[in-house]
């Protein structure tokens, strides 16, 4: 069994989630999120794909765009956009497509359940994006 626990989430606000609220950083190419995001400053697209916050061609791997990805979560949290949990939670989500519903759980895990194959990997992903999030990550100090 895998072990898991709460965690002290970090979220928009109610009255915001609509402004905040963003498709995954994976599904859309910069151009796409830069046209999403335009006229929102509290758009997530500023910390998850930062390099709409440049001109249109930087390298989305320049190490100032992970720079400016730290910079924007401060602010959002700084501005009130992102608060975090007052306490640790258990959080449950839910998706819909094609008429068909999945829950799932976001919980603290322990690494090597992961690892080890306890918990399952939900998709086998490349490794140069998983270099890219895991630099996300690592500035931010968040996922």
């Amino acid at each position: 069994m895998a072990t898991i626990k709460p965690f002290k989430g970090i979220r928009p606000p109610q009255n915001l989630v609509e402004k905040v609220a963003s498709r995954p950083y994976d599904v859309l190419n910069s151009d796409e999120a830069r046209a999403e995001a335009e006229g929102n400053e509290m758009s997530l697209y500023h910390i998850i794909k930062p390099e709409i916050d440049f001109p249109v061609g930087t390298d989305e791997h320049d190490p100032r765009v992970y720079q400016k990805a730290a910079e924007n979560f401060q602010m959002f949290q700084d501005k009130g956009w992102l608060v975090q949990d007052e306490k640790e939670n258990y959080y449950i989500y839910a998706q819909t497509m094609n008429g068909k519903t999945q829950y799932g759980l976001v919980v603290g895990a322990y690494v090597p359940d992961y690892m080890n194959g306890v918990i399952k990997k939900h998709e086998l992903t490349r490794r140069d994006k998983e270099e890219d999030r895991m630099k996300h990550v690592r500035v931010n100090n968040a996922n």
